[in-house]
């Protein structure tokens, strides 16, 4: 029963591709499943249960077809534009149903995939992020992210007080320029220059161009345009995905990474269809573990699904209040160490927030997942 829950990423497409074959206004078919997906994890308990799956060849298909299925869903756009004369209404529709399904499954899966230990998988993972203007940033999430999480230096970790308007824009481009130069460096190591041939940058530039020659032949210069801000959009969309799952955590640089430097979300909806992707704590710990290996834990402080805290950061005092504050000063409480809590308290202050760390004095003296 666990394999088949996996294969409700391919049934979403499913429904995008549907709204695409039956074109008129039903192109915002694929985009409306975000709303239901939101809804599901608000109203639905969340899910602890901990997959029964041994057979490594079965969990693999739906990762696949996720993790692909978003290079058919820009065809079946472009040609819907070829044979309709879609409105702007309609137009926006079939762009935004795009952006959603490049992001949800896309990315989740490209995820899954480039952190195989299989050369293959792994390439054709890095690869696949084309679908959102990326193929690189797998680069920054291994060499930089998973080792520097929650600290300073980390691109993903958000400090407390950055809006999400903030940080998304200079994510994007940190993470694109960080990557650009972990190739080059690698480059340079093996004897190349910087901007060889080699260049993984070269090789995605060439992925695009024959993409977008091929829904050119299809549409024209209007699917072009609207293809590419899809993708453009899916990758900002990407980027803010790390804002709810680090936000405000603090770390020494060099002390052992735990469960406690990740918020996990773990909506019922979202843990499917994400392969995982917000069962993350646990991904930290093990990061070439499969999705289905993954433990949800209990002890960790539980939020709420990742798309009712992205819809809640469009309105950052809303954010802040409702969500994000309580967890912080809970995990200050319960959680950090007494370097952790100073950083944090560093952070507070900053950031013009109350300073709860008046009453420190109170709070419990046993953390509650320190060193694991």
């Amino acid at each position: 029963m666990d394999y088949l829950k996996y294969y409700a990423a391919s049934v979403v497409l499913a429904i995008g591709f549907a709204g695409f074959m039956l074109g008129g206004d039903w192109v915002w078919l694929g985009a409306s499943t975000f709303l239901l997906i939101t809804a599901l994890d608000l109203l639905l308990p969340r899910d602890y249960s901990q997959r029964q799956m041994n057979s490594a060849f079965w969990a693999a298909i739906p990762v696949w077809i996720g993790g692909l299925g978003p290079i058919a869903i820009y065809l079946a756009f472009a040609w819907r534009m070829s044979v309709e004369p879609l409105d702007a209404w309609q137009i926006l529709g079939g762009t935004l149903s795009c952006t959603w399904h490049a992001l949800m499954p896309g990315i989740a899966a490209q995820h899954e995939l480039f952190h195989s230990r299989d050369m293959f998988t792994r390439t054709v993972g890095r690869y696949a992020q084309f679908t959102l203007f990326d193929g690189m940033r797998d680069l920054e999430h291994v060499i930089g992210h998973h080792l520097d999480v929650s600290t300073d230096k980390d691109i993903s970790t958000a400090p407390r007080g950055m809006s999400i308007y903030a940080y998304t824009p200079q994510a994007v481009y940190r993470t694109i320029k960080t990557s650009v130069e972990a190739e080059s460096e690698l480059l340079v190591k093996k004897g190349y220059g910087r901007f060889n041939i080699r260049h993984r940058m070269w090789t995605i530039l060439l992925i695009q161009i024959l993409f977008q020659s091929l829904v050119y032949a299809l549409a024209g210069w209007k699917a072009v345009a609207c293809i590419l801000i899809a993708m453009f959009a899916a990758r900002c969309w990407t980027e803010s995905f790390s804002y709810f799952q680090h936000y405000g955590q603090t770390r020494v640089p060099g002390t052992p990474i735990g469960r406690r430097h990740v918020w996990n979300h773990l909506g019922i909806a979202t843990r499917v269809l994400g392969f995982e992707l917000t069962n993350h704590a646990d991904h930290h710990l093990f990061p070439y573990a499969p999705y289905y290996k993954l433990v949800p834990h209990r002890d960790n402080i539980e939020m709420p699904g990742i798309f009712v805290c992205f819809i809640a950061s469009l309105i950052p005092p809303l954010w802040e209040q409702a969500i994000i504050k309580p967890a912080l000063k809970r995990w200050d409480m319960e959680f950090a160490t007494a370097a952790e809590r100073k950083l944090a308290r560093e952070q507070n202050l900053k950031a013009g927030w109350e300073d709860w760390f008046a009453d420190e004095a109170s709070w419990p003296k046993e953390l509650a997942t320190i060193g694991s």
